[in-house]
């Protein structure tokens, strides 16, 4: 399954999958909003053995399958000192 990846102004460390190139149809519009103007990150091909850094693929195909998109949310923000250390 190809796919397209698509990174937002809004929120750059949040990633937005769909199947067609720049066809949005099946997102939100209210996710549209928050990502903001979005920009194409890349394009991959969902093999089966294909690794994905932050999400699993089988989910992201089954989420472009069923639902038209998959939202990769950002990585959680860490502190870089934990508190009990101040």
């Amino acid at each position: 399954m190809e796919c397209w990846i698509y990174r937002g102004k809004k929120q750059p460390d949040a990633y937005l999958f769909i199947p067609r190139e720049g066809d949005f149809e099946a997102v939100p519009q209210a996710l549209l909003d928050r990502m903001g103007e979005l920009e194409l990150a890349m394009n991959i091909e969902l093999t089966p053995g294909r690794k994905l850094a932050r999400s699993n693929p089988e989910i992201v195909r089954e989420a472009l399958s069923t639902q038209g998109f998959f939202l990769q949310p950002p990585p959680p923000k860490t502190p870089l000192l934990r508190n009990d250390r101040l």
